[in-house]
Formats: structure tokens, sequence, C-alpha cells
């Protein structure tokens, strides 16, 4: 089972699950401000859940690269988001400040 390191948190789950799903479900504030009420709730169209991962993830669908192409992401940023994420092997999250997550400085 991987793990998934996060806000001080180390979480196992399975194989190809959803990193949004897993993160909320382990009690991880993945939203900055008030994305938290504001966000797409996993369509993958807002870009709210934008995070850096290091580690085993699957390969960027065309939501997540097509979200994070347009303002106020950039496509050579090293994000992905969240909620277009399955987990492949242990990971480290880290997520920046920003509305959607594109900022520079970490928050956890």
């Amino acid at each position: 089972m991987p793990t998934v390191s996060a806000q001080g948190k180390s979480i196992q789950c399975e194989v190809g699950a959803n990193l949004r799903q897993v993160l909320r479900a382990n009690g991880i504030d993945l939203y900055n401000g008030q994305a938290q009420l504001i966000n797409c709730r996993g369509l993958g169209t807002c870009g709210t859940c934008a995070v850096q991962i290091v580690g085993a993830v699957s390969e960027a669908n065309w939501k997540d690269r097509t979200r994070r192409s347009l303002p106020p992401h950039s496509p050579d940023r090293d994000l992905r988001l969240a909620c277009q994420t399955e987990v492949l092997g242990d990971i480290t999250i880290i997520k920046y400040d920003g509305f959607w997550g594109q900022g520079l400085q970490r928050t956890w």
C-alpha cells in the first residue's frame, strides 16, 4: 500500500486511489481560503486543488493538462490537480499559497 505524506501526516491508501479523495478523507486541508467553499468538487475544472507531488502518480490526463495551461496556472510549473491524480506509489505532497494553489510560498 502506498503512503501519502501531506501536512505532517502519513496516510496509507490503495494503489490507484484518487489523491483528492484520500486527502479529504483524512482531514487534509487541500484548499486555500475561500476555495474550500468554491471549488468544482473533483471535476477537474477549477484548478484549486493544485499541488506539487514527489513520487509515483498517474500521468496527467487531458483535464489536468488543460486546466493547468490556463491562468493563473502555468503549464511550466510542476503542479498537478489532486482530483485528477491516482496514487501509484509512495508520494509527498506540497501545497502552495494562492486561491488556486498557484503561488510560490509553501503552505504545507
